[in-house]
Formats: structure tokens, C-alpha cells, sequence
């Protein structure tokens, strides 16, 4: 069967058109709070599910519980702080107030709690470090000092360039079923696909009925993909290289935090949502530099027995020139001097530099899809 949403329930916190209209009528009427990019995306995750069964940004006692337990005070397992930060405080606690991007009301929230909080123990529990050149806790230093927790409503979405590739959990679901797929592993991805990613994903997918691809569109670091490159790829890969019923390419906003181990938990609970039974868990998964060990994240599963989703662990894929194929360390019986490892750095470079990759690299295919691009990379 999918899977059962987390906490058991699929949330949907969007407001009724007549409620729309209305509270629109009386904006000006409302308390506003400007929000970042990240943070409306928060809000349409909220509001469709994708972070099911939040319905809202976090108060202190769930914030707390998050930081030392990993888990929702009601002990659901949760790892990655959903919070909405303010500099100074304007309204009170029972206050509804109005969240704007520029000038987009994108919801209504009922204000349920303002509370301080202390930003290294957040990086520190959160990232495992306090690293200011951390992308993740960057992003945590520059927060406001107060936090506010308590329940939304979805008024607007930020607009979406690539509106008819996103599909939400109560879509997916009903793909799924639709196919008659009982078991689906879905796959994470902020890169291109090289042949490493297919031979993890075909690998999973030889024990479930249908494979799911769920890449990240959003705010990411510098010499990332960009959006549009990733998904023109994986479309090319998809028309040459994939059974054409056992397998769902779907995109997702969400703001990368690159907090490794506690990450690759979050992104597990999110595909819970959209109806996965599985998921895959990459080397050094939402990891970024030297912070966390290559397969940290696979450690960390152990301690979420009740996350009801499976974790699987593929190792990583490397070309062995002995073997003549794609293979990971513990079918292939050769020496190191055989292996040809597939970095994606590496790729990168060959890429920037006009340099073809090799077939056993990347499919060729692909690799034309990138070429199109005048830069395909985040600057």
C-alpha cells in the first residue's frame, strides 16, 4: 500500500475562495510580517501536505523537542526546524496577522506564540556545527530574534515556472494508485543524473513496483544546477533510458538547509507524504564541504525504527574497468586500480571546460541537454 501521510493524515491549510476573497477584501485591516522566498515555500509545503502534520510554523515546545529529541513534542519523528523568524515584534500572541512576499499576501497565520531562541544551539544541534562558512547555519545567523509559532492558512503561491512538472502528495497519491503501484522508492536529487544516480535508482527500483523522482527546485548554492537544467535532463534520460510505466519524474520547491544526517530524515518524511514507501539515501546525503561522514545519514535512520518509511541503502556506483560496468564495492571483487569514480565536481568541470564526459560518465544525451545551456550552473 502507499504510505500513510506522517502523523496519519494527509494536512491541507488552504482557505476556501469565499474565506479568500474576504480576507483579501480586508488586508490593509491585518498585522503584516514580510517573509523570504524560503519561507513562502515553507508555507505551500505546509499547506499541501509536503510537511504533514505541520500545520504551521513551530512553537517553542515543538521547536525545543525538534532541537534535543529530533521529534515533534508528541514524539512523531522530526528533525529540521519549519520556523518563521521576525526582527521586532509588532503583534501580539492571538493575533492573525498577514505573511507578504513583496507585495503577494501569501497566507494568513494565527499567531499562537513569540518566543527568543538561542541561534548557536540551533546550528550547533541542527548542523552539527557552528560554522558561520555553512550555508545552512549563514542562514540561521542572519534570522531575526524572535520566533513565531502557530497555525496557517494559504491565500498565494509564489508563482512556479515549472507549475506542470509539481505535483503534491494528493496527487501523487492518486498516481500511484492509479498504476497499481503498492511499493515506490523515491529518489531525491539536486543534480543532473550521471550513471551512478541511474544505476542507484534502477537498482532500487528491481525491488518496488514503481520509482519515483523527485528533484529539488529552489534556492541553492553557487555551482549547482540550475533548475530548468536539471529537469530537461532528467526528461531526455526518462525518453530513452526508463520503462515508461515504472517510473514518475515530479519536482518540489524546497529551500536546501545542507544539514546532512538530520536532512536526509526530513527529505524521508516528505516523500512519506507524497505516498513513497521508500527512499533512497544517498552518500553524504544534503551534506555540503567536509561536515558530515559519507554515510552519516545511513547511521541515523537506526535510531527511527517508527519513521514508516524504509530507508534503502545503495552504495555508491563507480565504473570498474574490469567488470565492464557500472558496480559498487560490494559486487565488484576488483582493485581500486579498475575503478574510475563518477564526481559530480569533476563532471562539472569537464562540462565548464567544453569537455565531453565518457558514456560509462554520463549518457550522452544528457550531456547535449546541458550543452544547450548557456550556463547551466547557479552563479
Amino acid at each position: 500500500m502507499v504510505s500513510k501521510p506522517h502523523g496519519g493524515r494527509l494536512i491541507r491549510r488552504i482557505v476556501a475562495e469565499r474565506t479568500r476573497e474576504r480576507i483579501l477584501s480586508e488586508q490593509h485591516e491585518y498585522p503584516s510580517v514580510q517573509i523570504d522566498h524560503g519561507r513562502a515555500i515553507d508555507i505551500e509545503n505546509i499547506a499541501h501536505g509536503v510537511y504533514s502534520p505541520l500545520k504551521g510554523f513551530l512553537t517553542s515546545d515543538d521547536f525545543q523537542s525538534v532541537l534535543d529529541n529530533m521529534r515533534l513534542s508528541n514524539d512523531l519523528p522530526w528533525t529540521i526546524p519549519i520556523v518563521l523568524d521576525i526582527k521586532e515584534k509588532t503583534f501580539d500572541e492571538g493575533d492573525a496577522i498577514l505573511l507578504y512576499h513583496g507585495n503577494l499576501p501569501i497566507a494568513r497565520m494565527h499567531v499562537e506564540e513569540i518566543y527568543t531562541y538561542d541561534k548557536k544551539e540551533f546550528a550547533r544541534k541542527v548542523f552539527k556545527t557552528t560554522d558561520p562558512n555553512h550555508p545552512g547555519i549563514a542562514k540561521v545567523y542572519s534570522l531575526g530574534d524572535y520566533l513565531v509559532g502557530g497555525e496557517i492558512e494559504l491565500l498565494n503561491e509564489v508563482p512556479n515556472p515549472f507549475a506542470q512538472y509539481t505535483l503534491r502528495p494528493i496527487e501523487t497519491r492518486v498516481l500511484f494508485k492509479e498504476r497499481g503501484w503498492k511499493t515506490i522508492v523515491a529518489f531525491q536529487t539536486r543534480n543532473v543524473p550521471h550513471l551512478g544516480h541511474e544505476y542507484v535508482q534502477k537498482a532500487a527500483l528491481t525491488f518496488v513496483d514503481g520509482l519515483f523522482i523527485n528533484p529539488v527546485l529552489g534556492r541553492k548554492k553557487k555551482g549547482d544546477y540550475r533548475d530548468e537544467v536539471i529537469i530537461k535532463a532528467y526528461e531526455v534520460l526518462f525518453e530513452h533510458y526508463y520503462p515508461k510505466n515504472a517510473a514518475v519524474l515530479a519536482t518540489v520547491r524546497y529551500e536546501m538547509r545542507y544539514a546532512g544526517p538530520r536532512e536526509a530524515i526530513h527529505h524521508a518524511i516528505m516523500r512519506k507524504n507524497f505516498g513513497a514507501t521508500h527512499f533512497i539515501v544517498g552518500r553524504d546525503h544534503a551534506g555540503v564541504g567536509n561536515y558530515y561522514g559519507p554515510y552519516e545519514a545511513w547511521e541515523l535512520f537506526d535510531e527511527f525504527p517508527d519513521l514508516g518509511i524504509t530507508p534503502m541503502f545503495i552504495r555508491e556506483a563507480f565504473y570498474c574497468r574490469k567488470c565492464g560496468g557500472m558496480v559498487n564495492a560490494k559486487i565488484c571483487p576488483h582493485s581500486e586500480e579498475f575503478h574510475v569514480r563518477i564526481s559530480g565536481t569533476k563532471l562539472r568541470k569537464m562540462i565548464m571546460s567544453g569537455e565531453k564526459p565518457p558514456e560509462y560518465m554520463m549518457r550522452p544525451e544528457v550531456y547535449e541537454v546541458i550543452r544547450s545551456f548557456d550556463n547551466p550552473f547557479v552563479e
